[in-house]
């Protein structure tokens, strides 16, 4: 979750910072995320062919959240996996489940969720014959009634970008405004990506402040300069002011995630967790 100003109130001097924070005056403190997290799709190949081993591993770095995704997570022994994660003290507040498993093994991807110990399911992807007005159109029913059905089985629903949904537009308006706007609120949360807004030429600030309530979590890759991902802390995106923002104030989970992560990749993403780790904002 983010440290709010708010949540570091507690003790002597809070209700003097509280009175000045509603004044619009920065107290004399600055937030620091607490449990940084990771989607597991950056390590893909090693938790393939060792999920235990690569989660002790990330355990050991010192991230205390993962969220499922890619490495052949969903055809695992899910309690095993559970098992490993309660051991290590880890949560695993999400899991990317996709389009075709929801549409066609609903049940069954609830099951693996729970089994888990996630709370929320996150559509990760959108393959190409859905990137057209007429595809998007078919998608966004079935988006929204994976919304309603989860809710009534006890998980929280969130859809997590790319750039196409910002790029695609026809008429006009692009996909992901189009998702916004028709599907509800308070059953579709939005897992931002960040680098993938980017790259997608949105301004970062604007989109958070414009989605605001909607925000789950956030994605935190950075871009060099030549728009190739990099680790935390190696690019050009400032997540320090990204993270500060009011507007921003409700996600729950900051996930680090490199889709081109470097083997041996275990030092990429010790990297991003050291960054965001000393971050202050």
């Amino acid at each position: 979750m983010i440290v709010t100003r708010r949540h570091l109130l507690a003790g002597a001097g809070g209700v003097a910072a509280l009175a000045l924070t509603d004044l619009g005056i920065a107290p004399a403190f600055a937030a620091q995320l607490r449990a940084i997290g990771i989607q597991l799709y950056t390590v893909r190949d090693l938790f393939q062919k060792d999920p235990v081993a690569t989660l002790e591993a990330i355990a050991k770095i010192g991230y205390r959240e993962v969220e499922y995704g890619g490495g052949g997570y969903d055809a695992m022994d899910h309690a095993m996996l559970r098992r490993t994660t309660d051991r290590l003290g880890l949560k695993a507040p999400s899991a990317h489940i996709s389009y075709d498993a929801l549409l066609q093994h609903f049940d069954q991807s609830v099951t693996m969720a729970k089994t888990l110990g996630a709370d929320t399911v996150v559509l990760p992807y959108m393959t190409d014959e859905h990137r057209t007005e007429a595809g998007w159109n078919a998608a966004l029913p079935n988006i929204a009634r994976f919304g309603a059905d989860l809710k009534k089985a006890g998980l929280g629903f969130a859809y997590h970008n790319h750039d196409f949904e910002f790029t695609i537009k026809p008429g006009g308006v692009s996909l992901y405004d189009r998702l916004v706007k028709e599907t509800d609120p308070a059953l579709v949360k939005l897992e931002l990506d960040l680098y993938w807004a980017v790259h997608a030429g949105e301004d970062p600030k604007a989109l958070i402040e414009r989605l605001g309530p909607r925000l789950y979590a956030y994605h935190v890759k950075d871009m060099r300069a030549d728009r190739s991902m990099t680790a935390v802390g190696q690019g050009t995106i400032d997540f320090g002011a990204l993270f500060k923002l009011r507007a921003g104030a409700g996600v729950r989970h900051f996930y680090v995630e490199n889709d081109q992560a470097p083997a041996p990749y275990l030092p990429d993403i010790t990297t991003s967790y050291r960054t965001l780790r000393a971050l202050r904002f």
